[in-house]
């Protein structure tokens, strides 16, 4: 799990650094760090509108007395796309922008999902006791 952790935070920065110039030198450096800002403002906004409609899905299944479960993946999911869109970027940008958009985030929390489910039947995530994981 390490070595896929050290090759994302070593390799993303760098394709992101190598698109970052090559889009500078097509387009010039105003409209690249334009481009930069805007998506950044609209990922803000967009992950400010997901999230409050996620955190009021969950409030609304906990007062029926219902566990939030899908809600719980979608506003995890939301808080990495979030995460993701405040990263300098194109590729954490539409990374990002896919997490927040409800239709491309199912695909997404249907895979998020089944590697939970996968874990949880191979004992690889054990329930201790209320908040706590093995």
């Amino acid at each position: 799990m390490f070595g896929h952790l050290l090759i994302l935070f070593v390799t993303v920065p760098f394709v992101e650094l190598y698109i970052l110039m090559e889009m500078s030198r097509q387009l010039g450096l105003l409209p690249t760090l334009g481009i930069v800002v805007i998506t950044g403002i609209a990922g803000a906004a967009l992950a400010k509108h997901q999230g409050l409609g996620v955190l009021r899905r969950i409030q609304s299944e906990m007062s029926f007395g219902q566990m939030p479960g899908d809600a719980l993946f979608d506003g995890m999911l939301v808080l990495i796309g979030a995460i993701l869109l405040l990263t300098p970027g194109i590729l954490t940008d539409l990374t990002g922008f896919s997490l927040l958009i409800p239709g491309t985030r199912l695909v997404f929390k249907k895979y998020l999902k089944n590697w939970a489910g996968k874990k949880i039947r191979s004992g690889q995530i054990v329930y201790t006791q209320p908040g706590q994981y093995v």
